[in-house]
């Protein structure tokens, strides 16, 4: 959630309040679609960036992972689901086991995509508000965007390692454990197989102690003819 609010906020650099700018009327704010201008009468507009050649290295990058890391954590969500202990949907220990290993991985993953734009445009912000080339009225500062990505791609890496450690020391042990029954019902199929076999048993011992005369059953053909 953290990942795809920061990819649709539209305040990623806002206007550095400096020199001259600190009493203008207009407020700006740029972000990964759209450019909003906010002025001191209340009104608020927005003009949505159609153009991807046009923009620049790094804002082409950051809405490429933003929207690879919402992908990736939805994925990790789903095979979060399967891989909890407390579902009954996704099979065995080891099925689950891998389902959550598969999900760590994917938080992780996301989490990265996230840390990169995030760090990348704040780099390019800083760099453009300390050039002195710049104009003051043309200077920008981190926005609450950043902050946000920064934060989600923090708690993507968190979510990743917890799911990717808490299976990682259960290998050694039995795999499928959730199969087999309780102790109490497992011995008492033992003694009913046992009890079967011995049946089994005698029932075959008392089959080849009988003459062969009495062993004949059924009809033959030469008491009809």
């Amino acid at each position: 959630m953290g990942a795809m609010v920061a990819t649709l906020l539209p305040n990623w650099k806002v206007s550095a309040d400096v020199g001259s700018n600190i009493i203008t009327a207009i407020s700006q704010m740029q972000g990964l679609w759209m450019d909003c201008t906010w002025y001191s009468t209340g009104m608020f507009s927005c003009t949505l960036k159609y153009s991807v050649l046009s923009l620049p290295a790094y804002l082409q990058t950051a809405r490429t992972t933003m929207v690879l890391c919402c992908v990736l954590a939805a994925m990790g969500l789903c095979l979060a689901s399967l891989g909890l202990k407390c579902t009954r949907w996704g099979g065995g220990r080891r099925s689950k086991r891998h389902a959550a290993i598969a999900s760590g991985g994917c938080f992780v993953a996301a989490g990265f995509l996230c840390l990169v734009p995030a760090s990348w445009f704040t780099n390019e912000v800083i760099t453009n508000f300390l050039d002195s080339s710049v104009p003051e009225s043309n200077k920008f500062e981190p926005g609450g965007a950043v902050y946000v990505a920064f934060v989600s791609a923090g708690f993507l890496f968190m979510g990743g390692c917890i799911f990717c450690m808490s299976c990682s020391g259960k290998r050694h042990g039995p795999q499928d454990l959730v199969l087999l029954p309780p102790p109490d019902k497992l011995l008492l199929q033992q003694q009913q197989q046992q009890q079967l076999l011995q049946q089994q048993q005698e029932l075959q011992h008392q089959y080849c102690s009988l003459s062969p005369l009495d062993n004949k059953t059924g009809y033959s053909l030469q008491d009809y003819v």
